[in-house]
């Protein structure tokens, strides 16, 4: 029974963030907003795509998949960090961790994918415009959305089974506000090897790859950008690619930041790492429904009519 426990642990404690428990209601607060945001944000953004036949083209279509990975990864971590913050609802069924664990990390894999989808859509639309509708027609679209919703599945479903092998015989405290694969592997008395090589070098080698093809596609469409003979044509061009480098950089930088100050910055408070990997998986989906309002015209029209109806009501 005592090894069945072990493997089967009923539960584990979020530690929440260590060090500032005296500020945990007042730390709280600028995420319920960031939430609230990002809540409202992609849910507005969501309802436009689906209502406007205008905005039923591919480039709209990867920013439908965006905003909805945007709201698992928020609503996976956020509200859980509220309860734990402010209700000190520290306690977290074995169950519900792996359930986090899950989408937390499937939820930035099919990020990075759909924004390798959007790098080739704009890729399309500036170097081969006349053969737009063709390459991204309907059947390609549904094979790419397949594609990443089933590859991101595969890449992060051993996470899981990684996590399930492993007994928890000892202490089950998570210093941190959310399940995360290495932080919870690190728990177990066993041997996590296995875990520490795949659960850093698979995903991070499938995001690394997803970052050189942008990377890729950016060069030829800068090429054919700049090969343009008019300069009204170069502008108008780079504008559309305007808010999706945004997103690219806010999704990215801060990836980097993290996995890097986890690496090699020993020397950062702890308290400050996961405060910092809360504002990660927090802030992009806030802010990106309100940079591609911003700067897509046809998005920012849509907004602006919807909310000029309702006041005419």
């Amino acid at each position: 029974m005592y090894n069945l426990s072990c493997y089967n642990p009923s539960s584990f404690i979020l530690a929440g963030i260590p060090g500032l428990e005296k500020f945990h209601i007042c730390i709280g607060i600028p995420f319920c907003v960031i939430y609230v945001l990002a809540f409202v944000g992609n849910g507005t953004l969501l309802y436009l795509i689906v209502i406007e036949d205008s905005l039923h083209e591919p480039m709209f279509f990867f920013l439908f998949m965006l905003a909805t990975t945007d709201l698992i990864l928020s609503t996976a971590t956020v509200p859980k960090l509220l309860s734990n913050l402010w209700l000190g609802s520290q306690e977290i069924t074995f169950t519900d961790c792996l359930t986090q664990v899950f989408f937390l990390h499937f939820s930035f894999v099919v990020d990075s994918a759909i924004l390798l989808a959007m790098a080739l859509d704009r890729y399309v639309a500036i170097c081969f415009p006349l053969r737009y509708t063709t390459v991204l027609a309907p059947q390609v679209i549904i094979k790419l959305v397949v594609g990443i919703v089933v590859r991101s599945f595969l890449v992060i479903l051993p996470d899981v089974f990684l996590l399930k092998r492993l007994p928890f015989c000892g202490k089950r405290i998570i210093p941190h506000t959310y399940c995360e694969h290495i932080g919870v592997a690190q728990l177990s008395s066993a041997n996590i090897s296995i875990n520490i090589w795949y659960g850093f070098s698979v995903p991070v080698m499938t995001v690394a790859s997803d970052v050189v093809f942008i990377a890729v596609s950016y060069v030829f469409i800068l090429r054919a950008v700049f090969h343009l003979s008019s300069q009204g044509a170069r502008q108008k061009a780079l504008g559309t690619c305007g808010s999706h480098i945004c997103v690219i950089l806010m999704f990215y930088t801060p990836a980097a930041f993290s996995i890097l100050a986890h690496r090699f910055g020993h020397s950062v408070p702890r308290n400050m790492l996961i405060l910092f990997a809360n504002l990660y998986v927090a802030i992009p989906p806030a802010l990106n429904p309100i940079v591609y309002g911003v700067k897509t015209k046809k998005i920012q029209d849509k907004f602006i009519l919807l909310f000029t109806l309702k006041k005419t009501q």
